[in-house]
């Protein structure tokens, strides 16, 4: 029975492995956007049922809502908007005709056969060294130790002074805090960098429909509650504040896609302010516990729990209204529905 069970999980990891393989493959080759955003969505579903293979579910839950679900939706968003761009592009556009341009045919321009030529030249090339990786990857995996030492151990032996009882937020938020500190910089970084490239668009106030009306004000409550849950689980199972912020990033998109949009003059300091409280509190309890004789980001073990808790709170809000900002396309505009 056991052989049994054992042939069973090598084959359903070997049919994972070669389905992440065949998506990732067609995500690159894809002609079409819209089927290359498919095709990456799929890829991050198998991705986080592998990672609940290897029995990590922090990763798998923050790898289905943010790799493949918010992530997914920013996409479809970016290409609808490229879509509209170009559409307007074209419409201003004058007419051209193709005999007076040779480049439009491949019989009469030379030099752009020559550019295929090369451009498979190219691929193939491409395909030599990303063969050639592969197998080198492949040669290093397989002369790992079969058991590594890791840093299990001293994570289990310190568990207790972390002030959380899950190893995986022990390490994130206590013993690697550095880490998860520079993660929510880097998503600040990103949102300022979407907001100096463009303002949002002005999106055209319509009715959702019923049906959608009716599934966002059934589904937004539940997801709220599920947000909840997973913040206040990350202290000892898998959770945590990425994991919550990505569900409540999600209901803000709900939100958005039925219509619903930022109160009056919450494009201004508010929204501000709320993308950089997780980020400065994070900051401030890492600094504050410096003048009772602690290093940065070394918490006294009685109140690691409380300040554990405090940072989560506030990041699951700032990492909320981080996405759900980049899913918007641009810098709010004052006096505007966001």
């Amino acid at each position: 029975m056991e052989a049994v069970t054992a042939a069973l999980d090598w084959a359903l990891d070997g049919l994972l492995a070669l389905t992440l393989l065949w998506l990732g493959w067609r995500v690159l080759a894809s002609t079409d956007l819209f089927k290359g955003i498919a095709f990456f969505i799929a890829f991050g579903l198998v991705m986080a049922l592998i990672w609940v293979r290897l029995e990590a579910p922090d990763v798998a839950i923050a790898e289905a809502a943010i790799g493949a679900g918010l992530t997914g939706a920013l996409l479809l968003a970016a290409l609808s908007r490229l879509r509209q761009d170009q559409g307007a592009a074209a419409a201003d556009a004058p007419a051209e005709d193709p005999a007076e341009n040779p480049a439009q045919d491949p019989a009469k321009d030379p030099a752009g056969a020559r550019t295929g030529g090369r451009r498979r030249g190219t691929h193939v090339v491409l395909v030599g060294l990303s063969a050639l990786l592969f197998v080198g990857l492949g040669g290093a995996l397989l002369s790992l130790p079969t058991e590594a030492p890791g840093m299990s151990a001293p994570v289990a032996e310190n568990l207790s002074t972390s002030g959380v009882s899950n190893p995986v937020t022990a390490v994130l938020l206590n013993f690697r805090a550095y880490d998860t500190l520079l993660e929510k910089a880097v998503l600040l970084l990103a949102v300022v960098a979407a907001w100096s490239l463009s303002m949002a668009p002005r999106e055209p106030v319509s009715s959702p429909g019923r049906v959608l009306d009716v599934f966002v004000r059934l589904l937004v409550p539940l997801m709220i509650v599920v947000a909840s849950y997973l913040l206040w689980v990350g202290a000892h199972a898998p959770g945590g504040a990425f994991q919550a912020g990505a569900v409540l990033a999600a209901v803000a998109v709900l939100l958005l896609l039925s219509g619903k949009s930022l109160p009056a003059g919450w494009e201004g300091w508010p929204l501000r302010a709320l993308l950089t409280l997780g980020l400065g509190v994070f900051i401030a309890v890492g600094a504050g516990v410096m003048l009772f004789g602690y290093r940065f980001l070394e918490y006294p073990p009685d109140q690691a729990g409380n300040l554990i808790l405090l940072i989560e709170v506030v990041a699951t809000v700032s990492i909320a209204v981080a996405l759900a900002t980049l899913f918007m396309g641009g810098r709010p505009r004052r006096g505007e529905p966001g």
